[in-house]
């Protein structure tokens, strides 16, 4: 019996949805390369079958389409491959999938995204043409743009993409009065935070945080500590002390500090000694003289040049207003409990709500556990 072009649709996006599923696999440990999945599939009677399946693996190699292939074996002549990036067309320290693609004998091939990187940027897609094999692009697109937007962020703006997440009380407060630590949410609202944090390549906060949580900003999960992010703190001053516990623990998960380039080098050499990686960089011009905060932007270009794509930042309410005022963020997610602190630091003002709803209009939420979850997102 005829397949429709709606059946075929919904088959395509059927199996893009397991690849996808796949590639969130490798989120938070495949940079600076992006996180991909792939399954092969192929006819056997009236079924369809996943004879293969991949995800890009740790570091970045090998990627989820010869994964893929390793497991599809024969099976993969004349099947069809699903690919939730395009496949690479250049010679790195392996060859291009979409040779390896076409020479393992797939003979259609359905991609989510063009692959901005300009060594690709649809040569790879043409190469498969070029092979015989048949292409059809843009199945689950705007999906497929949310796993990648930490890759796509970082080949197009040379930065990575931004997480911001805050959580936040009834009345709108993150902490109790001067800062004081205060819980907020509750226990499923923490586990989904450390869920984030795995699949984030690095985590930062402000020496505000620092000096007032004692953070260790690790993934404290059941059997997923192994995946805690690279840890970095915004700190023009210099102020991170040997005895927080990032500091401690910084041999085990690596810590990066961002300081002014006129930052005191007595505290760079301690804080080195102690295994911390201190990085220089300049004031913002919007805020020139000795209070003078960093250069956001020129901070996260220097991590898009080491490689970081996924940046969550635990933010306070001057982190998340600098990077929010600069344009720097592709998603802000809101944690809201239904309890009342009372007197306390408020989060966001009404100004700096006004311009995150102006950048981020794309709005979602949804409940985890009693609290309430809010993603907002860049169209």
């Amino acid at each position: 019996m005829p397949v429709s072009a709606i059946d075929a649709l919904r088959r395509d996006e059927r199996f893009m949805r397991a690849a996808l599923a796949l590639g969130r696999r490798g989120l938070g440990n495949t940079w600076p390369n992006p996180a991909v999945g792939c399954v092969i599939v192929r006819r056997v009677g009236d079924a369809d079958v996943i004879v293969g399946r991949g995800w890009t693996q740790p570091g970045g190699r090998p990627h989820a389409e010869t994964q893929a292939l390793a497991g599809a074996g024969s099976l993969a002549k004349g099947a069809t491959a699903y690919v939730t990036l395009e496949p690479c067309s250049h010679y790195g320290r392996t060859g291009p999938c979409a040779d390896a693609l076409a020479r393992g004998g797939i003979a259609r091939v359905v991609g989510a995204l063009r692959d901005p990187d300009p060594r690709v940027g649809g040569r790879g897609f043409d190469m498969l043409r070029r092979y015989g094999l048949e292409v059809r692009e843009g199945v689950l697109a705007d999906e497929a743009f949310q796993a990648h937007v930490g890759h796509i962020t970082r080949v197009t703006f040379g930065r990575p993409g931004v997480t911001v997440k805050i959580a936040v009380s009834a009345d709108g407060k993150l902490a109790g009065p001067g800062g004081r630590p205060v819980r907020i949410t509750g226990e499923e609202a923490s586990a989904h935070v450390h869920l984030m944090r795995a699949q984030s390549d690095a985590i930062a906060v402000g020496i505000g945080t620092v000096l007032n949580d004692d953070p260790l900003l690790t993934v404290r999960l059941p059997g997923m500590a192994a995946q805690s992010p690279l840890r970095i703190v915004f700190d023009s001053r210099l102020r991170l002390p040997l005895s927080s516990r990032l500091v401690e623990t910084a041999r085990e998960v690596p810590v990066w500090v961002m300081a002014r380039a006129d930052a005191p080098v007595d505290p760079e050499q301690r804080l080195v000694d102690a295994g911390v990686e201190v990085m220089r960089i300049g004031c913002s011009a919007l805020s020139p003289g000795e209070g003078a905060s960093l250069d956001l932007g020129e901070a996260l270009r220097l991590l898009g040049t080491r490689g970081v794509t996924r940046l969550l930042v635990e933010a306070g309410p001057r982190l998340a207003a600098g990077l929010v005022e600069a344009d720097l963020v592709e998603e802000f997610v809101q944690f809201t409990s239904p309890e009342p602190i009372g007197e306390g630091v408020t989060a966001l003002t009404p100004l700096l709500q006004a311009k995150i709803d102006t950048q981020l209009p794309n709005l979602a939420a949804r409940m985890i556990g009693h609290d309430t979850m809010t993603i907002q997102r860049r169209n």
